[in-house]
């Protein structure tokens, strides 16, 4: 007994130590995993990838292709290792355009040990959604349709009529029964005594012609004013993601704007600045500023690298290239002229004043009526600001005596005259 006794308690300081050591080792790895990709987006992330080409090849399981000794090594000096003839490293200085990867002497043996362990979990799989669930952005209908609420309510007229004919029947046979006389007196249709009453004539041929005077009016008044007008472009672009949740300034894709006329369509060169990196979308489903589903936005991204030409598995141009037709949204007159940078440089105005709240539009679309009557409203209401402005100093100090006022606005500065925006 005393030896069974020994055995057990043996037994139960050995399990409590492999316990600790396990627990202790578990919480070791998942922290070099952490510290690994905390390692990784500060120092790899802007030319690699887990599981996809970038400026350099994708890591995850680069364990697998080269031993822990050699990627120290590579690392710290990539350069050095090639200019000593090691055959792997002037393999991958060859395949990747013969440029060489940045060293980093900075990483101790723990961080790059931290960053081969982030690279060497597992790829997430993707969870599928579930059956009968509807994607981000697929407009799946819910509620009462509209057509089942319309022919409830023909279902209940025809009820309504068919009980009013009965009762007339039940009733006329009540009045037989009695012997009752049902005195029906003859009246004039209704459109003989319409037509008899002259004052009443006259007073609808009057309303008619006011009201259809109005609507006409409303109609040629709304000729060539595109409000709210959103069309489906070739790609889609999110200005909801781009100018919204990232905080890309209007400006930095319309930069014409600034000394322009036009505010310009973007070249595609400007998405390839930040897409060459960017294969495809890394935002979560469920964000606030997602209407559409990972596999939508990362396939619009793809129409990018086929406008353009671009290669991403080999991160090089091919040549094939295909004009985006993109499709105009603000469409002025003509005969009216609108300089951008007289706006956006010189009156400081932000974007949004006239295109509206673009950092949460989804789809571009025009916001406001772009009408003679809407800007002339603009420019009497809008006060110019003249502080540590040059252009407007002078004519500033000589108007606000002729006007006494210590603010002009913008027709005060001769923004209602004709040959302003006519010529």
């Amino acid at each position: 007994m005393k030896k069974v006794g020994n055995h057990t308690s043996f037994s139960r300081i050995l399990f409590l130590c492999l316990t600790f050591v396990l627990t202790f080792s578990t919480g070791s790895f998942a922290q070099d995993v952490a510290k690994g990709k905390e390692l990784f987006n500060a120092n790899c992330a802007a030319c690699h990838k887990l599981d996809a080409n970038s400026t350099g090849p994708s890591l995850r399981g680069v364990i697998d292709r080269h031993s822990t000794d050699w990627l120290h090594k590579w690392i710290k000096d990539s350069s050095g290792l090639i200019k000593s003839g090691d055959a792997a490293a002037v393999k991958i200085f060859n395949e990747w355009n013969k440029v060489p990867m940045n060293s980093f002497p900075n990483l101790s043996d723990e961080d790059i040990d931290n960053i081969i362990a982030y690279t060497s979990e597992p790829k997430p799989e993707v969870k599928a959604p579930a059956p009968g669930t509807a994607q981000a952005g697929g407009g799946a209908s819910s509620g009462v349709s509209e057509m089942v609420v319309l022919g409830g309510l023909i279902v209940v007229l025809a009820m309504l009529v068919v009980m009013l004919v009965l009762v007339r029947r039940v009733l006329n046979k009540v009045a037989d029964r009695n012997n009752l006389t049902v005195n029906e007196t003859k009246s004039l249709p209704i459109w003989k005594a319409f037509v008899k009453n002259q004052f009443l004539v006259i007073t609808s041929v009057i309303l008619l012609m006011l009201t259809g005077a109005y609507f006409a009016f409303g109609f040629m008044m709304q000729v060539g004013v595109d409000q709210n007008y959103e069309p489906i472009q070739p790609i889609h672009f999110s200005h909801k993601i781009h100018a919204g949740e990232n905080g890309i300034d209007c400006k930095y894709c319309h930069s014409s704007a600034r000394t322009s006329k036009t505010s310009g369509i973007p070249s595609l060169n400007v998405c390839m600045n930040c897409h060459k990196n960017i294969t495809e979308f890394t935002g979560s489903a469920d964000s606030t500023y997602v209407d559409y589903s990972k596999e939508f936005y990362t396939a619009e991204i793809q129409k990018i690298y086929d406008a353009v030409g671009w290669d991403p598995a080999k991160q090089a141009y091919t040549g094939k290239e295909k004009p985006v037709k993109w499709v105009r949204i603000h469409n002025l007159p003509d005969f009216v002229y609108f300089n951008h940078s007289q706006h956006v440089s010189v009156a400081g105005l932000e974007c949004q004043t006239c295109h509206g709240p673009v950092e949460s539009m989804e789809i571009m679309r025009q916001h406001s009526p772009l009408t003679m009557g809407w800007c002339i409203e603009c420019h009497r209401e809008t006060e110019v600001n003249v502080k540590d402005n040059e252009y407007y100093a002078k004519i500033h100090e000589e108007l606000s005596k002729k006007y006494g006022v210590e603010k002009l606005t913008a027709a005060q500065l001769g923004g209602l005259e004709c040959g302003k925006c006519h010529y």
